[in-house]
């Protein structure tokens, strides 16, 4: 009995408490800040960023240059395999 009272007594105080639009931003705020330390978004900028030479290989770079061409020819076969 004295637990039933008491559980009414807390969602009738939080139901009082996130009736006023800005405690219910605050608490919205709070729950999003708490997501955020759990899971961080993959939008936050880490300790790799910059990428160095993301998308823009150096000429001489042969091996490389030999990479990003397989790597495209290898979506436009799939592509043409898949569409025939």
């Amino acid at each position: 009995m004295k637990r039933a009272l008491m559980i009414v007594g807390i969602g009738a105080s939080a139901s009082i408490w996130l009736s006023s639009k800005s405690n219910r931003m605050k608490l919205e705020n709070l729950i999003r800040d708490w997501k955020r330390m759990i899971k961080p978004s993959c939008y936050v900028k880490n300790k790799n960023l910059p990428i160095e030479k993301g998308g823009n290989p150096h000429p001489y770079d042969l091996e490389d240059n030999k990479m990003v061409s397989e790597g495209a020819m290898y979506s436009v076969n799939f592509y043409n395999e898949k569409l025939q």
